[in-house]
Parts: structure tokens; C-alpha cells; sequence
């Protein structure tokens, strides 16, 4: 019998949930992308990781600070991705269909992480948010 890894809490926030979808299109979509965009495929790719990731490392650090650095980090690659797709509708390297599934997953991300920081913020104040490990820390 396989014992299964349990989630990280971070892994059950929508919006994290939302940026894991954000990365896998991304890449599906530059996948046939002129090789005369390698640059542009290599920054947008790196953007939707680094998206992903800083949650990651932010929460694995510990600290509420931490955490809402990292999620700060990741909304900052988000809207340096958002920025490359609209280049890409612009120079007609993605449809409009994929322009507004992948705008609207930018956007729900970015709209639910600043809710979620809002949360955090409350909770550093009042010093309950809980780090891994079940122990407090402020």
C-alpha cells in the first residue's frame, strides 16, 4: 500500500490552483511558437514558474512575512506575463480565444491572491496565522 504525500496548505488555495493552470497553458501554447520567439516563449515560461514557485518557497520559509512576500513576488510575474500576452495577441501569436481564457486566469488570480493577502495581513497583526508545523510564529 503507497502512502500518498499530503497536501501543503498553499496547494489548496484557489488562486494557487488557478497559477498551476496558468503555467501548464502556457507552455502548451508556446510550444508551437516560431523559434524566432525563443526569447519571448523562455520569459513567459519562466514568468508562470516563477509564479508558482515563489508561493512555494515563500510558505515553505516559514513566516507569515515570508509568505506574503512570496505571494507579492508571484502576482509580480503574473502581471509581467500578462504583459507578454497581450504582445502575443498583438503580434498574433495566440488567438483571441486564447488571449481571454488565459487573461481571465491571470486576472481570477490575481483578484483571489490579493484577497487571500488581505487575509494574511489580518492574520500577521493579530499574530494567528499558522506556519508549518502547527506552531505560531509572528
Amino acid at each position: 500500500m503507497r502512502l500518498e504525500k499530503q497536501k501543503a496548505a498553499y496547494e489548496k488555495l484557489k488562486f494557487y490552483q488557478i497559477i498551476c493552470q496558468i503555467r501548464q497553458e502556457v507552455h502548451r501554447i508556446t510550444e508551437r511558437f516560431p523559434k524566432i520567439h525563443m526569447r519571448l516563449v523562455s520569459q513567459m515560461r519562466d514568468a508562470a514558474r516563477s509564479a508558482k514557485q515563489n508561493i512555494r518557497e515563500g510558505y515553505k520559509k516559514g513566516t507569515s512575512g515570508e509568505f506574503i512576500r512570496g505571494i507579492n513576488i508571484s502576482r509580480g510575474s503574473l502581471s509581467e506575463l500578462e504583459g507578454d500576452v497581450e504582445d502575443c495577441k498583438d503580434d498574433r501569436l495566440i488567438s483571441p480565444e486564447e488571449f481571454d481564457k488565459l487573461s481571465q486566469l491571470i486576472r481570477s488570480a490575481d483578484i483571489l491572491s490579493s484577497k487571500y493577502l488581505e487575509a494574511l495581513y489580518k492574520m500577521e497583526k493579530e499574530g494567528t496565522w499558522k506556519i508549518p508545523g502547527n506552531r505560531l510564529k509572528k
